[in-house]
């Protein structure tokens, strides 16, 4: 097609099998071959979130929505090595402080446990990157991640570190573990981080850097230093310093094969922010509340500087700058995060200590008091990014998140999510793309599972709409700023209610035709508290969400999901 997509592979219908020498296990909480008193507390409170969704024993078979699941894991049990055709869905949070922020003040371990209690499948550490934590503290902590490891074996805990882009905003970087991730880390930390060599200001020269950076992690994996590495950028929007250009820079910085960076944000973490006074910060979602500044992109509006339902601008506009990403058909990937540094309503406060001659705070203390000025949540309580991996291990979940086989969601606002396009006797799920004959008709199928039980704050959410958006793939852009791209739409909205009111699981289906031109889909859904006409007016989408009010922003009741993108590129 000459579209520039990396996607050679596609899906056929019949079992998509992949050969394994040995199959890692299973978390003790999916494999049902494990009787529930084998299980430790914080096990079974796991496998009790999974009953609770539906997502395990006799929920899971009978669902449509995870069949994937279902058929992968007796093949997981049996030990045979095989898979039929489809993932396993891990939840994890990939932006996550410790102690050895200057900025935070838990221990590993306290958010490794509280993101393995709130259901996390995997969990990246990544604290600022800074001359303080290049000197020591890329080191130091790499002992507490190996002890949380140890710890907490059902879940998977990565090292990364949260990069200040050259000339641009905050990305997280990790890599796969072993014996060279610290070593890889510090010197990438050393050589490329925009606060370290101060390489803030939006010039071509700290631009340059940044992709220097990015090609450096690459030559890593090359070279066998490492076995894996990712970068995603964090909240893109929040400071207008992202701009299009930097942002296509960053995607084709390392050839399709070993891309590195894989996306950014689609919500931002500091979710709590917006909670009003007096039982909250009273702030903005997200700490979305700034103004451009002189390193900004002159063409951002000001209403790009907030949060939306939650979710970056970028990612909630429909035909903006995420659809002129995708539209030229090459992968750029959303997730959802915690940026966990200090959490609503909690007892902890800050350990005292010399950060800048430690690399770190000491333990925290008991503060006396419930603290509800703090914006965040813990890993898992209200954001999660969903990736459909090829097993239980590092390797699967990285290979997941470069392959965009991600949904994200807000609030437990659903379950599960099985998105998938076919034709020809072909199928494709999220980040693939469908290769058909032109004039083959292609459908689209969403499977979603209900909440299956009460979120953190207590109640079941109600999904009340889906709405399908479709957009051209119409090859790269002449100019790289381009954020805009004007055939993308809502096509389609689903009133969930209408479809089927009382089951825990819903299919919709949407008939594409016969399909003449290369196009892509991504879909999203709403409890349907807060919607607006979107940005580009009710033609495009008349139902967004609704533009975030700053210090009267309850994130608990407006709650959205997101998938990524799938493509059918007919020939």
């Amino acid at each position: 097609m000459g579209h520039g997509h990396p996607h050679g592979h596609h899906h056929h219908a019949h079992p998509h099998d992949h050969e394994h020498a040995t199959a890692p296990a299973l978390p003790a909480a999916f494999d049902t071959n494990v009787p529930d008193e084998a299980l430790s507390p914080e096990q079974q409170s796991r496998r009790g979130l999974l009953r609770r969704a539906g997502l395990l024993g006799a929920g899971l078979a009978a669902g449509t929505v995870l069949a994937q699941t279902a058929t992968a894991a007796p093949a997981r049990a049996a030990g045979n090595g095989r898979r039929s055709k489809g993932f396993l869905w891990l939840a994890g949070d990939h932006h996550i402080h410790t102690q050895y922020s200057s900025d935070g003040k838990y221990r590993v371990v306290d958010q490794v446990r509280q993101g393995a209690r709130h259901g996390m499948d995997w969990l990246v550490i990544t604290d600022h990157g800074s001359a303080t934590h290049a000197r020591i503290g890329v080191e130091k902590v790499n002992p507490d991640i190996r002890e949380a490891r140890d710890a907490h074996e059902d879940t998977l805990v990565f090292q990364g570190l949260e990069w200040n882009i050259p000339a641009a905003e905050h990305g997280t970087v990790f890599v796969h573990p072993g014996k060279h991730e610290v070593s890889v880390l510090k010197q990438f930390e050393t050589d490329y981080d925009g606060g370290v060599k101060g390489a803030t200001d939006s010039t071509p020269a700290n631009e340059a850097l940044a992709v220097a950076g990015l090609s450096f992690l690459a030559d890593q994996v090359e070279r066998r230093k490492v076995k894996d590495a990712l970068m995603l950028a964090n909240h893109p929007a929040r400071k207008g310093i992202d701009s299009p250009h930097e942002i296509r820079a960053w995607r084709d910085a390392t050839s399709p094969g070993r891309r590195i960076a894989v996306g950014f944000e689609g919500a931002p973490g500091h979710q709590a922010g917006g909670l009003p006074k007096p039982l909250g910060p009273g702030g903005a979602r997200g700490i979305y509340d700034g103004s451009p500044s002189a390193n900004s992109f002159a063409g951002y509006p000001l209403e790009s500087y907030r949060t939306w339902g939650g979710f970056d601008w970028m990612t909630a506009t429909v035909g903006g700058l995420w659809d002129s990403l995708i539209a030229e058909g090459r992968p750029w990937w959303i997730t959802a995060n915690s940026d966990s540094h200090q959490v609503y309503a909690d007892t902890g406060a800050r350990g005292g200590g010399d950060f800048n001659a430690n690399g770190r705070y000491d333990d925290p203390v008991y503060g006396g008091r419930i603290d509800i000025t703090q914006n965040d949540f813990w890993p898992g309580q209200y954001s999660r990014t969903h990736v459909g991996s090829d097993g239980f291990s590092y390797a699967a979940v990285m290979d997941g998140i470069r392959a965009g086989r991600i949904w994200v969601d807000h609030g437990q606002l659903v379950s599960g999510l099985d998105v998938r396009v076919s034709g020809g006797g072909r199928w494709a799920t999220l980040g693939g793309a469908l290769h058909v004959r032109k004039g083959t008709r292609v459908t689209l199928s969403v499977d979603v599972a209900l909440a299956g039980g009460p979120n953190w704050a207590g109640f079941v959410p109600k999904l009340a709409r889906v709405d399908v958006i479709q957009g051209d793939v119409t090859g790269p852009v002449a100019d790289k700023d381009t954020f805009t791209e004007p055939t993308a739409r809502v096509v389609k909205s689903y009133e969930v209610n209408e479809v089927n009111k009382d089951s825990g699981t819903v299919r919709l289906t949407y008939d594409l035709g016969r399909v003449d031109r290369p196009v892509y889909l991504r879909t999203r859904g709403t409890d349907g508290n807060r919607s607006a006409v979107g940005a580009r007016g009710a033609k495009v989408d008349p139902a967004g969400p609704a533009i975030d009010v700053v210090g009267d922003a309850d994130p608990w009741r407006d709650l959205w999901f997101y998938s990524n993108p799938v493509w059918v590129l007919p020939s």
